[in-house]
């Protein structure tokens, strides 16, 4: 088995160590340790959320140590020279996924459904079918403000139909 060509070497060692003052990067190395030992079940939420904020409050790489002694010790930092192997996927940040635009769209068509006087309903209720079924397909965001234009859209069309239907009452009864 060949050796890697850096040496094998972890943070917070050497005689003065423990007393020396942790940084920030420190601190965020030591938390990312933590993340990814909670995400593959080595402990409890309750034990996480407490291991942080002491992580966060420590003062010593020594406290720090302490905090992720009993777990794998994630990515280590690379010596100068070396060509760095990238992140594993555990460490790097989960995408947001994005909001649907046609959602917002129907989102904003139904509230305009009362200054234009319902003339936003039936855009806002064909935009909010179409960005529901693209969220659905896509795993994006906006279910809400698909849904807000639907319900408002329908109920502009549905009073438009009742003014229409109660207009030509009228005209026939009026003769």
């Amino acid at each position: 088995m060949s050796q890697p060509p850096y040496p094998s070497w972890q943070p917070w060692q050497g005689p003065s160590a423990p007393s020396m003052l942790a940084s920030h990067a420190d601190r965020e190395r030591a938390v990312d340790v933590l993340r990814a030992g909670y995400g593959e079940g080595r402990m409890e939420h309750g034990e996480f959320e407490k291991r942080v904020a002491r992580a966060y409050a420590a003062r010593t790489v020594g406290e720090l140590a302490v905090l992720v002694a009993d777990l794998p010790q994630g990515p280590l930092p690379q010596p100068a020279g070396v060509v760095p192997v990238p992140v594993p996927r555990t460490f790097l940040p989960v995408p947001r996924p994005q909001t649907n635009g046609k959602a917002v769209a129907a989102g904003v068509c139904g509230l305009l459904c009362v200054p234009t006087m319902g003339l936003t309903g039936i855009p806002a209720v064909v935009l909010g079918h179409v960005a529901r079924a693209e969220i659905r397909s896509r795993g994006e965001l906006g279910d809400g403000l698909a849904l807000t234009g639907l319900v408002l859209g329908w109920l502009s069309t549905a009073g438009w139909a009742l003014v229409m239907v109660l207009l030509t009452v009228v005209s026939i009864a009026a003769g």
